[in-house]
């Protein structure tokens, strides 16, 4: 039987309009050198020859999920699962004005991981659970996944023992890539 091997790459850089702010599940683009980015990383994703590609179905993961399995001719699908964490109320706005508004309510997300939902949205304990469920739905191939900075951070943090308050330290830069 087929070992299961993971690359879990993150976006390349959004939309210059949306840096800087809380953007969650929201759906926009990649800036110009994120588009760039995407286009340049795609022959390198496709050399690590995955079996299939899976993206979260935002553009912003969809673009480079696409590039790289046009470039390795292989299949590519969405998986609703690797969307990025659902910051409800909180998505579109700036995190200073988020922050001017609720003080350190976002310290929730480390402090109180299985009750605190930034802006009424997921959990820090959901987004983990979600992505190590989808994780876990892979078949026994070559999987490489565009995702997001949350559920990479959440997968890598849990596999890895390292307590929830360090998980932002976990995210990986836009377009890096981890091999689990």
């Amino acid at each position: 039987m087929m070992a299961r091997t993971v690359l879990l790459v993150r976006h390349t850089e959004v939309a210059r309009a949306w840096q800087g702010r809380c953007y969650g599940q929201s759906d926009m683009g990649l800036s110009r050198a994120g588009a760039a980015h995407a286009h340049a990383l795609a022959p390198q994703l496709a050399a690590w020859q995955p079996d299939i590609v899976l993206h979260s179905g935002l553009r912003r993961a969809r673009i480079l999920a696409e590039a790289t399995a046009g470039v390795a001719g292989i299949p590519v699908h969405m998986v609703a699962a690797w969307k990025e964490r659902d910051f409800g109320t909180w998505e579109g706005r700036s995190w200073t004005a988020i922050y001017r508004q609720t003080g350190n309510a976002m310290d929730g997300m480390i402090d109180d991981p299985e009750g605190f939902r930034p802006g009424g949205g997921e959990t820090t304990m959901e987004l983990a659970a979600r992505s190590l469920a989808a994780l876990g739905d892979l078949p026994s191939k070559r999987m490489l996944i565009v995702s997001h900075g949350g559920p990479i951070a959440a997968i890598v943090g849990t596999l890895q023992s390292v307590p929830v308050r360090d998980w932002p330290g976990l995210v990986p830069a836009a377009g890096a890539f981890i091999e689990l």
